[in-house]
């Protein structure tokens, strides 16, 4: 597609051949002729110091907002500061005293520094400044003082009078069920002040009556308080999937985008919709989707939780030029992974952005914050300067006489920052007299990566090259990077963590030699012991040599229970899963997907070609089950007991009907074609080539690691022999599926009785 002449496209004058993706998006909203006026907004609850995450969507839709001006059309860019919100987490930097404010609203919280009206203007206008700084001014609105300016009212009272259908599109859409004494409003107790603990339990067309609950919630206690309330300005505020369609209809909101948590089929963002739709009569913001910006270990940030790195931080860590390019480089549907402290990620961003002025790439003019800013000629490399800035004997205007002298003061600021807060700490990290005993431990793999890294590190230019060469070489024989570096680790300095494996190694004949040294121990040392034997013979399993090739990391346990006897349910059973369900109902979605294990499965599927949107692993289906209230199945007592073992820890396992099988079994990539019956179907399903399989020898009985069984194997009150498989891939370890296997075996024989024939672990490697 080609850019529409002069004035009309965003990007003109990038001479681009194709469009940017806001332009696309700007152009969707002209034409639709629906999304009128232009106006753009975003929104953040500021419940704590805000995280550097949050700033793509400001840059997100601040690129949508000057494509629509750069096309002719009148367009206003909000930012919705939400601080009507209760505190609900106690972020770990405020003072213990803070903790009397739990449940508070954060407009009415103090703020833990001076000069600030509360907490949440305070957390909010330190963000403000630093998205003001990357050139990006939206105007800021206050829910507080749209609430209290009565902006709200109307549209509480239309919620509250058409509360019987906002319930029906709570169940149909989200999977809820609101009893018929709910209300999606919720009172400042005028009592205590807390709005985390009221709720509302009637309306009668002018006031509510609500009760100030103590156990309504775990993280603030209600003060008891009873009456009734006309639900106006900020007597309280609506819930918040509600609240956000209401925002959209009070501020004349038309386009907005949210990150994916928000985007799922059946959650927040397809009820607030529907809400606006049918409830408010209005229509729906253009809507898109944005990948997260996600902190150390891909986990997803967040403010009240203290999770991932403070937008404050990081700004005082780089030029608000290279904080923008970060966002603006990486496409709006791709995760970026921010991490500066265990890789050289501030590095390599000065490089990318280096690269990307010489080539006067878009993403680099998007970047400038001073307008009518223009390359520089001879920039000198950061990691240069970071480099002799270190060595008292460099003098620094000397090394770099010819770069740019202006951008050399601003780098070497820059790289004085890196070097103390990120720099890896060489001087306290020496190579051990002896090998380190727990070496004997480290298994085959641990080994190989002993040698791979020897091999690189002896030939090596960089420790750039080293720590690459290592990541990738460790991705091939199936071991995780954080375990491959881990073991360099505790072969050379003793430790589980240390500096950057490349920077250690690299021209370090003590180190490298430590590796070789340290691979040759491990085969002269006697194994861990395991819980379980490794299975010499293929009498039940075995691995096909397609899985060995492709998925090296696969481990699986496997046991035989013989005369056991299932039921329908047992009491002590359904006490446990009450007790794991309660447990579990505290966990988040961002926390279930962020576990290890969870995005171990992911990237299996993703690596089948199946799509996790629409099929996920039977430890994320379940857990998700109970996360969103939609509590557990009862099947019997065998597939409760291994269910509840596999939501525990989050490692998936199967048990099988062993008389309905012929062995051994195996574990192989479909061919394709393949057919099965499974649970829930009248019908076989054709299965795709790629997928993994546990076949026997009449035919496939298990499908993606546990996804789907079939009806033939399926364990009923009838079925008095079982086999159980427990499945670990890439992060999932030995142990973890041991231990799993273990639960599951005892879980069994504790509400099936029955005996122990055999177990053990098969190996893919």
């Amino acid at each position: 597609m080609k850019l529409t002449p002069p004035r009309e496209g965003f990007f003109n004058m990038l001479n681009l051949n194709h469009m940017f993706w806001a332009d696309e998006f700007a152009e969707t909203i002209i034409k639709s002729g629906k999304y009128k006026p232009y106006h753009v907004d975003d929104m953040k609850t500021p419940s704590g110091k805000i995280h550097v995450g949050a700033l793509r969507g400001v840059v997100v839709h601040d690129l949508i907002h000057q494509a629509l001006l750069t096309k002719g059309v009148k367009s206003v860019y909000t930012y919705v500061f939400n601080d009507m919100d209760p505190m609900d987490a106690f972020p770990h930097y405020l003072p213990e005293k803070f903790q009397q404010y739990m449940g508070w609203p954060l407009y009415k919280i103090p703020s833990p520094e001076p000069g600030f009206e509360s907490l949440a203007a305070c957390y909010a206008m330190e963000f403000e400044k630093i998205f003001n700084g990357l050139g990006i001014k939206p105007k800021i609105i206050w829910s507080h003082e749209e609430y209290g300016a009565g902006k709200f009212d109307a549209t509480i009272k239309t919620v509250l009078d058409k509360v019987e259908l906002i319930r029906k599109l709570y169940h149909d859409i989200s999977g809820y069920d609101k009893p018929k004494n709910w209300f999606p409003y919720q009172v400042f107790c005028p009592k205590c002040g807390k709005v985390g603990t009221t709720i509302v339990t009637g309306w009668d067309g002018k006031k509510v009556s609500f009760t100030c609950q103590k156990d309504l919630v775990k993280w603030a206690e209600g003060c008891g308080y009873q009456g009734e309330i006309e639900p106006l300005k900020e007597n309280g505020k609506l819930m918040w999937k509600v609240d956000w369609a209401a925002h959209w209809q009070v501020i004349g909101v038309t386009a907005e985008g949210a990150g994916k948590d928000h985007m799922s089929q059946g959650g927040s963002h397809d009820l607030s919709s529907a809400i606006c739709e049918q409830v408010l009569n209005y229509f729906t913001p253009f809507k898109f989707i944005y990948e997260w910006f996600l902190a150390k270990g891909g986990t997803k940030m967040s403010s009240s939780k203290g999770v991932g790195i403070s937008a404050a931080e990081v700004s005082q860590t780089l030029p608000p030029e290279l904080l923008k390019f970060l966002l603006v480089k990486t496409p709006y549907r791709r995760a970026i992974i921010f991490d500066p402290s265990n890789n050289d990620s501030i590095l390599k961003l000065f490089d990318d952005y280096d690269q990307a002025m010489a080539n006067k790439d878009i993403a680099w003019k998007l970047s400038q914050v001073k307008p009518g800013a223009k390359p520089i000629k001879n920039p000198p490399r950061f990691r240069d300067v970071v480099k002799y800035l270190q060595d008292p004997k460099v003098d620094l205007n000397q090394q770099f006489a010819s770069a740019d002298k202006v951008e050399l003061t601003q780098r070497i600021k820059y790289a004085k920052i890196w070097i103390d807060k990120y720099a890896p700490p060489m001087q306290v990290f020496q190579i051990t007299k002896e090998i380190p005993e727990f070496a004997g431990t480290f298994t085959d793999t641990q080994r190989a990566i002993l040698t791979k890294a020897h091999n690189i590190a002896v030939d090596a230019k960089s420790p750039e090259e080293i720590q690459q060469k290592v990541y990738e070489e460790a991705k091939t024989i199936g071991l995780s990077p954080s375990n491959a570096f881990g073991t360099i680790y505790q072969a050379t300095i003793g430790k589980d963590h240390g500096p950057k494996a490349g920077w250690l190694l690299f021209n370090n004949p003590q180190a490298i030699n430590r590796l070789a040294e340290a691979a040759i121990y491990v085969t002269k040392k006697t194994k861990v012991q395991y819980l379980f034997p490794e299975m010499a013979d293929s009498r039940w399993l075995k691995v096909s040599q397609a899985i060995k090739d492709k998925y090296s990391s696969v481990i699986l346990g496997v046991a035989v229970l013989e005369d056991i006897n299932v039921a329908k349910q047992h009491p002590g059973l359904e006490a446990e899963k009450q007790a794991l369900v309660t447990q579990l109902e505290k966990m988040s979605i961002d926390e279930l997907n962020n576990s290890p294990e969870i995005q171990s499965y992911r990237r299996l599927y993703r690596e089948m070609g199946v799509d996790w949107g629409k099929r996920k692993s039977s430890p994320a289906a379940l857990v998700r089950r109970v996360i969103k209230g939609q509590g557990l199945y009862t099947i019997n007592t065998c597939v409760d007991s291994y269910n509840q073992v596999v939501m525990k820890y989050r490692v998936s396992a199967g048990a099988f009907d062993l008389d309905q099988m012929k062995f051994p079994a195996t574990l192989d990539i479909a061919k394709g074609r393949e057919k099965a019956v499974y649970i829930g179907d009248k019908e076989p399903t054709v299965i795709k080539a790629g997928e993994i399989c546990y076949f026997d020898k009449i035919g496939p009985y298990n499908l993606d690691f546990n996804y789907r069984d079939s009806v033939r194997t399926a364990v009923t009150e009838s079925t008095k022999n079982i086999i159980i498989n427990v499945d670990g891939i890439y992060d999932i370890t030995r142990e973890q599926v041991e231990r799993t296997l273990k639960e599951v075996i005892d879980t069994i024989i504790k509400y099936c009785g029955g005996r122990l024939k055999t177990a053990g672990i098969v190996l893919a490697e």
